[in-house]
């Protein structure tokens, strides 16, 4: 099944499918696919970008969307704490944060270990790292935005789920979500491309992303600014089809709004 699944993908492939661009415009020199040039390479690295990406904006949204409720809870603690939170990580620089985990969670597991006399390596999995610290980052962010939405939903829309026999959890879930979704998405969308382009820091612990991958075509090619360019347009594209997607989905949320 997963030779099935490999084969539809490398049919499909924007890049070194039979019909990607690698493919048809760069054969015969330093961006052909196969062995010949460092199509492949690239083409999984963009694949490594997106599937980063991808995966980091549920769990970046989840994380925000708890800070968001602790920022606006009467609970002082949970105020102070979410407060706390968003500070530190929207002023420290994502590299130091994308350090910070990738190398404390080691030595964290290190020293739990320890406990139980395991004297082994342990090593963090560059992936995994990468997504947790831009999901940090990007729920920092995303959490001011989600509770600017929260502010701007009138507190008559709880009193209203009330009124209908609604519970807290329903009138959030039935009545402000969808708001808050619809007010927060021009937010979100500015984060997401933000986001797009942050996942070049992970280039930096190892994972082989577009910036790793052009980075080693460039030293081993001796043709920095051919590969890095092949870089930009590679990002420039991502953000581009982002915007046409994201354009669509923001007209789909708004889709209930009254025409004036």
């Amino acid at each position: 099944m997963s030779g099935i699944f490999s084969a539809l993908f490398g049919a499909l492939d924007p890049l070194c499918g039979p019909i990607g661009i690698f493919s048809l415009f760069g054969s015969n020199s330093l961006i052909a696919c196969g062995d010949a040039g460092w199509g492949d390479e690239i083409a999984f690295g963009v694949l490594v970008t997106i599937t980063l990406a991808v995966a980091t904006v549920p769990v970046g949204l989840f994380i925000g969307f708890l800070i968001a409720l602790a920022a606006q809870s009467k609970d002082k603690t949970l105020r102070l704490a979410a407060g706390i939170y968003t500070t530190i990580f929207r002023g420290l620089p994502e590299l130091l944060t994308l350090f910070i985990i990738y190398y404390g969670m080691q030595i964290g597991l290190q020293a739990v270990l320890a406990w139980f006399n395991y004297e082994g390596r342990v090593e963090i999995n560059a992936f995994l790292a990468g997504m947790i610290a831009l999901a940090v980052v990007f729920s920092s962010y995303s959490s001011e935005v989600l509770l600017s939405a929260f502010r701007a939903i009138p507190h008559g829309q709880y009193e209203a789920g009330e009124a209908l026999g609604l519970s807290r959890w329903r009138t959030l879930r039935l009545i402000v979500l969808p708001q808050l979704i619809r007010i927060a998405l021009p937010g979100l969308t500015n984060l997401w491309l933000i986001l797009l382009k942050d996942t070049s820091y992970v280039s930096v612990i190892g994972l082989a992303d577009i910036v790793r991958q052009t980075g080693i075509a460039a030293r081993v090619s001796k043709e920095a600014f051919f590969f890095y360019f092949i870089a930009c347009l590679l990002y420039l594209a991502l953000a581009v089809i982002s915007s046409f997607g994201l354009r669509y989905v923001e007209r789909w949320a708004r889709r209930s709004e009254v025409r004036r």
